[in-house]
């Protein structure tokens, strides 16, 4: 595989990519993507980093969190553009996730309308307010400052 070319300034990638510099330095410090740095230390991306941009857009869109983009980056070669292979392994882990995160939001939206329907946002049996209920069994109220 050829050498990684690096010849798109800061500016470039966010012109082509849509994104403000200051999006790309922060995703560069969080090592989602990397740059080299010219004699003068002005950073110098590859074309590879478009692809990644592009999918920490999509994934940020469809509501994963960075550290899950992260992971799924991590395990990517640095320094060359993702093969439809590469993202394919990706996007089989994350219809996954986006899965089991569709059916969370759909019991909620659920029980939303339950909330809206009664009015009472009760404490004691609600889970948009009080999920998992750890504190339930100590009693109502702020049990926690009462300590």
């Amino acid at each position: 595989m050829p050498e990684q070319k690096y010849d798109l300034s800061v500016g470039d990638v966010a012109r082509r990519s849509g994104l403000a510099v200051s999006a790309i330095h922060f995703y560069e410090r969080k090592g989602l993507i990397f740059a080299d740095r010219t004699g003068g230390n002005q950073r110098r991306y590859g074309r590879d980093v478009l692809r990644r941009l592009a999918l920490i857009r999509a994934a940020q869109e469809v509501g994963l969190p960075l550290s899950e983009v992260a992971e799924a980056l991590s395990a990517l070669p640095q320094k060359r553009t993702p093969t439809p292979e590469d993202w394919r392994h990706i996007a089989t882990r994350w219809a996954e996730k986006l899965d089991q995160r569709i059916r969370i939001l759909q019991g909620l939206r659920h029980d939303l309308d339950g909330c809206i329907g009664c009015g009472c946002l009760s404490l004691q049996r609600c889970q948009l307010v009080n999920p998992a209920d750890r504190l339930g069994e100590e009693g109502t109220g702020a049990v926690t400052l009462a300590r």
